[in-house]
């Protein structure tokens, strides 16, 4: 009779605890329907460990999505020649994609289009191997990348070109195949070379006209076998007018292609040391937004804080297109394992760290 009793308090007790477990998470999926992760691919060599970081870190920290920026480190079978330096196989994928499934997190690849075709160091892979699909095919300086303004210009593939889709679709495909992705995230952030007067095709047109004329055409092709675009904002952001960088916010008159864009698009916001509340702005466009903080631990949480509050005091048509918020770092996996498990410290940034700021976010969410 002992043991029985006993036994029926465990169950009661293994119910209970799985009761409380199911209305936490329930209440966490209401107040922030999407909570995620977004950072490079890993190389082969820290592949294991970002592995165990997915499964030891991000799944008790109840993360549901991560963004992978695969770019061309992946050994592609349809473009073999795009193929970039210390790529991941198939099998290596699997791998990541394995754990996620164990911790319910989805995965989404991502591939910079349009914009992020080149860098400090010179073209991309894509327009190293293919420059005729370059903006500017007829520099007047032989280093591209330097402008007039502050910084440097990352280069764009023309959007007109007949044949850029033909390549870049087939690797978004493969990737998306590959991943068993639902969505893909087409970046399109900081295109600063579009509507160039030197393009044959491009010359004279409307950059806000091209800019969305790229959104619709990626759009559209994703759509075909039913998946979503996803896609950073800041391009759709007036600068001048609310007051941001031209990193964060458009200086070319793009940010008018946020009338000429399908709603079904999918808006990653991004702001990093000052958390701007154009989300909202965002919503009543009627697009689906999530907010994107990086370093700065501060702002990551007046970000969760203000994500929640909009979905609370919206209206029911607005609420449901604040999905919620995604941590992003900017390094490779290795830099940011080693700064988050006390490897390196950063003693120049202090406090403004992505590890700090991804705890500190987590911890204000494992809160609500």
């Amino acid at each position: 009779m002992k043991k029985l009793v006993i036994g029926i308090l465990v169950s009661l007790l293994l119910i209970a605890s799985t009761s409380y477990s199911a209305c936490g998470q329930n209440k966490l999926d209401t107040l922030l329907p999407l909570r995620g992760f977004c950072i490079a691919l890993p190389s082969p060599d820290n592949l294991d460990e970002f592995i165990n970081f997915i499964k030891t870190e991000l799944a008790p920290r109840n993360v549901n999505t991560l963004v992978l920026r695969v770019e061309y480190k992946y050994k592609f079978k349809s473009h073999p020649e795009l193929i970039d330096t210390l790529a991941l196989s198939k099998r290596e994928v699997r791998k990541i994609l394995k754990v996620c499934r164990e911790n319910n997190i989805k995965v989404i690849p991502l591939i910079d289009l349009l914009g992020h075709q080149s860098g400090s160091r010179g073209p991309g892979k894509l327009l190293k191997v293919y420059p005729q699909f370059d903006e500017t095919p007829m520099p007047k300086v032989p280093d591209t990348t330097k402008v007039v303004m502050n910084g440097f210009n990352m280069k764009s593939y023309c959007p007109l070109h007949p044949d850029v889709h033909t390549v870049v679709f087939d690797v978004v495909d493969e990737i998306c195949d590959v991943f068993d992705s639902e969505a893909f995230h087409a970046g399109m952030d900081e295109v600063f070379d579009l509507g160039n007067d030197k393009c044959p095709r491009c010359a004279g047109r409307d950059k806000a006209e091209l800019f969305a004329g790229e959104v619709h055409t990626i759009r559209d092709h994703l759509a075909l076998k039913g998946r979503k675009m996803w896609m950073w904002g800041d391009r759709l952001l007036d600068g001048r007018t609310i007051g941001l960088g031209r990193w964060e916010g458009s200086y070319i008159n793009t940010h008018r292609a946020i009338d000429m864009i399908p709603k079904d698009v999918v808006i990653c916001d991004w702001h990093y040391e000052r958390p701007d509340l154009t989300a909202a702005y965002f919503a009543m466009k009627g697009l689906s937004v999530m907010t994107c903080p990086w370093r700065n631990p501060r702002s990551a949480v007046m970000q969760v804080e203000d994500m929640v509050r909009f979905r609370q005091n919206s209206s029911k048509q607005m609420s449901p297109r604040f999905l919620g918020v995604m941590h992003t770092v900017w390094s490779g996996v290795g830099v940011f394992l080693d700064g988050f498990y006390g490897r390196t410290i950063d003693e120049k940034s202090g406090e403004n760290t992505p590890w700090n700021a991804f705890r500190k976010m987590y911890d204000r969410i494992g809160e609500l």
